[in-house]
């Protein structure tokens, strides 16, 4: 099996396909699957943009609207998570995973899946210590704050992958695990982003979260992106104990490494993306403490039995079967002969696919319903709470953005919107 892995896809869906189709061509090659670790501006008209983290005047429909819409058709099924700049309003549609466009599956703010005999397993966003242990509060349409915060990750989601147990073979994030520049070549990393040495120095450049669930998923692979390079490192768990490839690539632009073609060892395709039934069983679970309000929340300590659950979950996917559930478009796709969006494209659409996943897990439909929220946290979450102070934190309304944003000298040589990496 041959998996294509992406850095930021950055909505240039066209020019990626483009460039792995011309690469199937010269080398005589089929590839199976393509994964894209974030920034992957799934953005379906322009009322998406409004949503989206970068400055208007850099706001730009790019090309995932064609696949949304059917006019194109991935030519590869294609993985990815988010990053810092999506169609937040979209994703949270999907929370829960899903397929953004056909062929196209995005998956989730946290989630595993299956792919033939593979195990993939992702975390979207980017690390803030100021929102880590609050609540899923940010709702459509976001206003100033929010745009910035809805793609933090939360200890919740991160909470809910450190329960996997079984094996996983590839995991995608978006920034970098904290400390993975000591497992690799760093000084020619800083020789080409001199601006990276104070933060390796001391140790703060990435996601402790990541690290967390580095140290505890081992998964022979894990691809990140966010820091627009690329960076290779091995990373050795314990004295003969597993070892990690992790490999960041960078943003779809001419000379620059964005891509990777990987291959793995597995049965005689086709290949298809299937749900995963240990995820599926921890998503029920933990689906009672699903933090939904600014309340800063302790969930480290919670942990829950998943036997029962597990063949819960297996007896219903031996009956309905594993596939996701279909893709079904809940707004109008974009029309470039119409130049006004229409009105009715505005506020949150329920998507099908959550819904039916929902209640194929028999759960409730919590991801706009904040009354059903606080009332399903007034039990269980006080019980493991440590501070039920509000989640809004000194600073929190200044201009924030600086520390979501990626790199200083992009400004400088493309005029683009990222200023300063997380």
């Amino acid at each position: 099996m041959r998996i294509a892995v992406e850095g930021c896809m950055h909505g240039d869906l066209d020019n990626v396909y483009a460039t792995l189709l011309h690469l199937e061509k010269v080398e005589n090659m089929k590839i199976d699957l393509l994964l894209c670790c974030g920034d992957f501006q799934a953005v379906r008209n322009q009322k998406d943009l409004e949503s989206l983290n970068v400055k208007p005047k850099y706001r730009s429909m790019n090309s995932f609207w064609k696949y949304y819409s059917g006019q194109e058709v991935a030519p590869f099924p294609t993985i990815f998570i988010g990053g810092n700049h999506e169609a937040s309003n979209y994703l949270w549609e999907l929370y829960y995973g899903g397929w953004a466009a056909p062929n196209i599956y995005f998956l989730g703010f946290a989630g595993v899946i299956k792919f033939g005999n593979l195990r993939i397993g992702g975390l979207s966003g980017i690390y803030n210590e100021r929102h880590y242990q609050l609540g899923h509060y940010e709702r459509p349409p976001y206003n100033e704050s929010d745009i910035r915060s809805i793609y933090h990750v939360r200890e919740y989601d991160v909470l809910k992958l450190m329960q996997v147990e079984e094996p996983i073979d590839i995991f995608l994030s978006h920034d970098w695990p904290l400390g993975i520049t000591d497992y690799g070549n760093w000084r020619e990393l800083i020789r080409h982003k001199h601006f990276f040495e104070k933060e390796i120095q001391e140790k703060t450049l990435g996601s402790k979260a990541a690290a967390e669930l580095l140290d505890k998923l081992k998964p022979p692979y894990w691809f990140s992106a966010h820091l627009h390079c690329k960076f290779a490192a091995l990373v050795q768990h314990g004295e003969g104990g597993a070892v990690t490839k992790f490999l960041a690539l960078d943003k779809c632009l001419p000379r620059r490494k964005f891509l990777q073609i990987v291959e793995f060892e597995s049965e005689p395709g086709p290949y298809e993306i299937h749900y995963d039934e240990e995820w599926l069983a921890i998503t029920r679970k933990f689906n009672f403490v699903f933090p939904l309000t600014r309340q800063h929340m302790q969930l480290g300590g919670l942990q829950l039995d998943l036997q029962d659950c597990r063949q819960w979950v297996r007896s219903r996917l031996n009956a309905r079967g594993s596939k996701p559930f279909d893709f079904i478009r809940t707004v109008p796709p974009y029309d470039p002969f119409q130049s006004v969006m229409e009105a009715s494209l505005s506020g949150h659409c329920r998507n099908p696919q959550t819904e039916s996943l929902l209640r194929f897990l028999e759960l409730p439909y919590l991801l706009d319903n904040a009354l059903e929220a606080s009332r399903l946290q007034q039990n269980p979450v006080s019980l493991i709470s440590g501070d039920n102070t509000e989640g809004v934190l000194d600073g929190e309304n200044e201009d924030a953005a600086i520390d979501d944003v990626d790199e200083i000298e992009e400004l400088e040589e493309f005029d683009d919107v990222d200023v300063k990496h997380n």
